[in-house]
């Protein structure tokens, strides 16, 4: 019987399955490798869905075409209030870490030393000495992008050693409030520095200086309960939302539907919690002409 069995192939040896881009043209991978363009190129807007070039972005300060103002970090806020994005860094106070020895599932240790490798930074609140349309302000900026901005013993800490830095030159004080509420990994330590932040204020108008709040998305919490409502005067970014408890607890709590708009800052403003509601891009100016006014036209207290 004669044997069925196919012979062997005499061809080449196959080449390995790929996309046709390796087999046909293996250098234009090279060219077009995704190392070449980062991930965050593009940024998808929260309103449109649209997606929006970074660098367009940046250009903004992170406004929206939609006029969305996104949540931007203290380096960015600190470059975009002072004039010609130029200041002198104040070092921020260091603390005792975890002293409660908290877990909620992982170390607080290890959760704090995450958040500083994400966000590039011992902690939420950054510090900056310099001018705002030409007059000297300390500006102390929370940012949300560590732990949600949250209020711990080290944002008391830099809070308390803002103000004295403008007690120290004579200056007005700004504070860019950003926050989810208290640290609760600190639990009682975080929530008396509400009072140990009023007792910086009370300081600062002991000794003549104005103390003005420029309220962002999101104010919540502690925050709200303690240093970003005792302004001279408060600023706040459009949208941003304001407020001690969030929306869906007001509302599960009383069972009725809120009003539109309940708790951003254009109704705040409507109700007399804000003096004004102002674009980003015209903060500086305007911190600039309310500090001169508040000084008196002086750019330091005598």
């Amino acid at each position: 019987m004669a044997d069925k069995t196919p012979p062997k192939s005499q061809d080449k040896p196959q080449e390995k399955r790929g996309g046709w881009l390796s087999r046909f043209a293996p250098g234009v991978r090279k060219i077009v490798s995704r190392r070449d363009t980062p991930d965050n190129l593009w940024v998808k807007d929260p309103d449109s869905g649209e997606m929006l070039y970074r660098p367009d972005l940046e250009a903004s300060l992170w406004v929206t075409p939609s006029g969305r103002h996104m949540r931007i970090d203290a380096p960015t806020r600190l470059r975009a209030t002072f004039d010609d994005g130029d200041y002198e860094s104040i070092d921020t106070p260091g603390v005792p870490e975890d002293p409660l020895k908290f877990s909620d599932g992982k170390p607080y240790k290890e959760r704090l030393a995450a958040a500083r490798k994400a966000a590039g930074r011992k902690d939420t609140m950054a510090i900056g000495f310099g001018e705002l349309d030409g007059t000297p302000a300390v500006v102390i900026v929370q940012d949300f992008t560590f732990m949600g901005g949250s209020l711990g013993m080290a944002a008391g800490e830099a809070f308390i050693a803002a103000a004295r830095a403008a007690i120290e030159r004579g200056v007005p004080l700004v504070c860019f409030t950003a926050a989810g509420g208290a640290r609760m990994q600190e639990g009682a330590l975080s929530l008396m520095q509400m009072a140990r932040t009023t007792l910086a204020i009370q300081e600062l108008k002991a000794a003549v200086l104005p103390f003005v709040v420029v309220l962002t998305d999101p104010t919540t919490g502690g925050v709200t309960a303690s240093y970003a409502m005792l302004g001279d005067v408060h600023l706040a970014e459009p949208g941003a939302l304001i407020g001690f408890a969030g929306p869906r607890v007001i509302e599960a709590t009383i069972r009725e539907k809120l009003p539109p708009g309940f708790q951003r800052a254009e109704y705040l403003q409507e109700k007399g919690m804000v003096d004004r509601v102002v674009a980003r891009a015209e903060l500086p100016v305007v911190l600039g002409k309310v500090l001169s006014m508040l000084m008196g036209g002086k750019r330091r207290a005598a």
